[in-house]
């Protein structure tokens, strides 16, 4: 997913849930820490404080591997699978999942916490992938921009590909960024298997912008960051966080989101124990602990992801400022385990050729 850096807005609470307490329940430090390695993608972030509870807890010490976007962190975590260098890997979402399942990293892990996360969010029945996080991905906008130029801004997808909308959008490459193949599911959704490549071939007509990972695109392309593109493939919290993050009090969000039927696709992210991990105990705790409320509620003002434990609480300004899409876009996990990389092919040739 992505990442932005914030100031911590709330203390973190203690572990409300007895489920995780094996996570955080003191343990014996006259032995040297041992440490335990996470395999992450490049968006991953958590609170000092957060990350310090848990290896006090368990005389540990975690360290972090970012390894690219969530698809090429899933390409690396694959290729080491017969030698893992990391314990847990964090960070392969319900766009990529089924391969991660296909080629075996993760060994199955039924927690205790998961009897705290809804059904909707556990896509995997043998608990290989365990439910972390979601957040929708959908086309944001600049409302400054576009008042300054007295536009009207976009409001459905099919708005994307009118004239007074070139040079506008840029989107991530769903070949290597989740956040992009999660858009490309959505076209897929919106305009049906045998219409979405006509729309994307609209778009290159409209001079679409293509980018490898949601930093670049954000950070660099989108106006809000100071580039020139004032429309952008992100997420549908980003009002609420532009709001968080003012510098002076804001009452309301200069990102707008497209949130029409059918325009936004739920991203669900997911952990897992690498197969062959020397230290299954210490990984068990460290999915416990991101699985808990500690972990849960730090996790929106590090990665502007909310949390899938139902004891896990927002904060009134998200809850205020959060877009909420009527309708998602929905594509079933069977059919994206059996099309993905033929979609991806069909819309590299499209775009890309």
């Amino acid at each position: 997913m992505k990442f932005k850096i914030l100031i911590i807005l709330v203390s973190i609470p203690l572990i409300l849930s007895s489920c995780s307490q094996a996570s955080t329940s003191p343990v014996s430090t006259n032995s040297e820490p041992r440490t335990l390695t996470v395999m992450t993608h490049d968006s991953f972030a958590a609170s000092q404080s957060v990350i310090t509870q848990f290896e006090t807890a368990n005389n540990a010490k975690v360290q972090f591997i970012a390894s690219g976007d969530a698809g090429t962190a899933l390409n690396k975590a694959i290729l080491a699978k017969d030698n893992p260098f990391a314990d847990v890997f964090y960070g392969v979402d319900n766009t990529f999942l089924s391969r991660a399942l296909t080629e075996d990293i993760f060994v199955p892990y039924n927690s205790p916490v998961l009897a705290q996360i809804p059904d909707q969010y556990k896509l995997d029945s043998q608990n290989r992938a365990l439910p972390v996080d979601w957040g929708d991905v959908c086309v944001d906008y600049d409302k400054s921009y576009f008042s300054k130029n007295k536009q009207e801004p976009p409001q459905i997808l099919e708005d994307l590909i009118k004239p007074e909308y070139k040079n506008l959008l840029v989107v991530e490459n769903p070949a290597t960024s989740s956040p992009g193949l999660a858009f490309l599911l959505a076209t897929i959704s919106h305009f049906g298997t045998n219409n979405y490549l006509e729309y994307w071939k609209s778009l290159v007509e409209n001079n679409v912008l293509v980018v490898n990972d949601w930093n670049t695109a954000f950070y660099t392309n989108f106006t809000r960051s100071g580039g020139d593109r004032p429309i952008v493939v992100s997420y549908n919290s980003d009002p609420a966080f532009e709001v968080i993050n003012a510098t002076t009090p804001e009452t309301e969000a200069q990102i707008g989101v497209i949130a029409s039927d059918l325009s936004c696709f739920q991203q669900i992210e997911f952990v897992g124990i690498l197969r062959g991990t020397k230290n299954t105990d210490l990984a068990q705790k460290w999915v416990d602990y991101m699985l808990s409320p500690t972990f849960q509620e730090d996790m929106p003002a590090q990665m502007y992801v909310f949390p899938v434990n139902s004891k896990a609480t927002l904060s009134a300004t998200l809850q205020k400022y959060l877009v909420i899409p009527q309708i998602l876009a929905s594509v079933s996990p069977a059919d994206i385990a059996a099309n993905r990389e033929a979609w991806i092919n069909a819309w590299t040739q499209a775009v890309l050729k």
